[in-house]
């Protein structure tokens, strides 16, 4: 991959104004979306055309890819049996299979800022966070930044 840097963030428990200072302090000009479900009502704002449109007022691109995301099964079995370590190796086992690292460069050019976006406002158990490391993985020199 051809990054540096790229950013993780979450829309939950931010209002509209923080999320969009914390992309702009960060100078992201891409965010990609990687929950499966972008049309939730949790957070009004966070729904696909709703962010498509605040996204672009600020002049940040926005690209939902739900093929990385866990599937629905895999959040299902998670929040019965609350197994971390499952949860983990199953998701980045289905970003291999996704071949994540090609699809990520389909969908992002080079001089692009990019941050990762799911709901979860820590990412401490998130997919985001397991996205950002295993791109990081797979090419060293990748810093990963949680806004």
């Amino acid at each position: 991959m051809s990054m540096d840097r790229i950013y993780t963030i979450g829309h939950n428990k931010k209002g509209l104004r923080k999320f969009t200072e914390l992309l702009r302090q960060a100078q992201v000009t891409k965010v990609i979306d990687i929950r499966l479900n972008n049309t939730s009502q949790l957070v009004g704002f966070a729904k696909k055309e709703d962010l498509n449109f605040i996204l672009e007022l600020v002049g940040i691109k926005y690209e939902h890819l739900p093929q990385l995301a866990p599937t629905k099964e895999l959040r299902e079995r998670f929040k019965q049996n609350k197994n971390w370590n499952e949860y983990k190796e199953t998701y980045l086992h289905l970003l291999d299979e996704q071949d994540a690292l090609n699809l990520l460069e389909q969908f992002s050019k080079i001089g692009e800022l990019i941050c990762l976006l799911c709901s979860e406002d820590k990412p401490d158990n998130c997919h985001r966070r397991l996205l950002a490391e295993y791109m990081q993985a797979h090419s060293p020199n990748v810093e990963v930044y949680h806004l």
